[in-house]
């Protein structure tokens, strides 16, 4: 069994274990009035997990100084990250975060792909050599400073105020697309990286109706974008097959690399995103090219019932799902 089935199983068996093993299950309990209970049961199981996580970090980080977070898009990456680093401040780790968007090389060196285009996912985009050195310094206690990428300009910056040092109980955080691809880092010691994989891995069943995490990912991804980025859900599923493409060729290939796979599934997360996303969907005109994915999504959503507003709110700010929907304090 690989490390994701091992996830998918743990988690289909924890919900059959409180007796829910398909979405009619969840529609029930939200039609009997207590979704907010399901709510709760399911952040405090997350909160667990993020707990969990932070002790395999602590349990490994005599040796694994460095950890490396990747996932596909709208897997809830920066807020697990984020309560995972807090979960280590709770075990006395101090969690020092460098983004790998900084390693970029500069614009001129950015390879191309076959259209021509720059290619900014390729793994030839990043400044290998320059993260390897910053890396292996940070291990050996040396201190440097952390590289700002101007995207503006395609540069790369140094500035003095940038200065960082491994201190005892640190560990370095750090998250990107080639989190997980030892190819990132073919100059450091590999066992001084623990790797964590963060997706939505688990769907119930909707009987005979298509559902799959990767609309699950994409619906989150409408509702986030609609809300934050200006980006309308007719250009974010015209958009979606080149990002899957792009998880395809340089995420799920590196997944099983992972030291611990973190599922960032909800039992009430489509109820929530059908709140959010239907009315988001049924403003897609039948003449768009996104028309047919919305219906096909629309159509999957008919199957679920909503959150009321009331069990919405009761949503806490720490959890994932405030993400997408907003209202997060963490």
């Amino acid at each position: 069994m690989t490390k994701i089935e091992a996830a998918r199983r743990e988690y289909s068996d924890w919900s059959s274990a409180i007796g829910i093993r398909s979405m009619d299950d969840v529609n029930r309990i939200i039609a009997e009035g207590n979704a907010i209970k399901l709510i709760n049961l399911c952040e405090a199981r997350q909160e667990r997990k993020y707990a969990d996580a932070a002790d395999e970090v602590m349990w490994h980080s005599d040796r694994a100084r460095i950890v490396m977070m990747s996932g596909p898009s709208s897997s809830g990456k920066t807020s697990s990250s984020l309560r995972i680093a807090q979960q280590c401040r709770v075990l006395g780790i101090t969690p020092k975060v460098i983004e790998l968007d900084n390693y970029f090389v500069e614009r001129d060196r950015t390879p191309l792909d076959e259209n021509g285009n720059k290619d900014y996912e390729a793994l030839e985009a990043m400044n290998i050599e320059l993260l390897g050195q910053n890396l292996n310094d940070l291990l050996s206690g040396k201190e440097i400073i952390v590289p700002k990428f101007d995207f503006v300009n395609g540069k790369t910056i140094f500035d003095e105020s940038r200065r960082m040092k491994l201190e005892k109980g640190d560990v370095l955080f750090m998250e990107g697309i080639h989190a997980l691809n030892p190819a990132l880092t073919p100059s450091v010691d590999q066992s001084r990286i623990f790797r964590i994989y963060i997706s939505a891995l688990s769907a119930l069943s909707t009987g005979d109706v298509h559902n799959s995490t990767t609309d699950k990912r994409l619906l989150r991804r409408i509702v986030r974008d609609n809300r934050t980025r200006g980006i309308s859900p007719e250009e974010n599923i015209l958009r979606w097959p080149s990002v899957r493409r792009g998880e395809i060729r340089n995420i799920f290939p590196y997944e099983e690399n992972a030291d611990v796979v973190f599922n960032s599934s909800l039992l009430y997360d489509l109820p929530l995103l059908k709140y959010y996303a239907e009315p988001l969907l049924y403003a897609i005109a039948e003449s768009s090219p996104a028309y047919e994915k919305a219906h096909e999504l629309t159509t999957f959503l008919t199957r679920i019932t909503a959150l009321h507003p009331a069990d919405i709110a009761a949503i806490p700010p720490t959890s994932i799902m405030r993400e997408f929907i907003g209202g997060q304090t963490l």
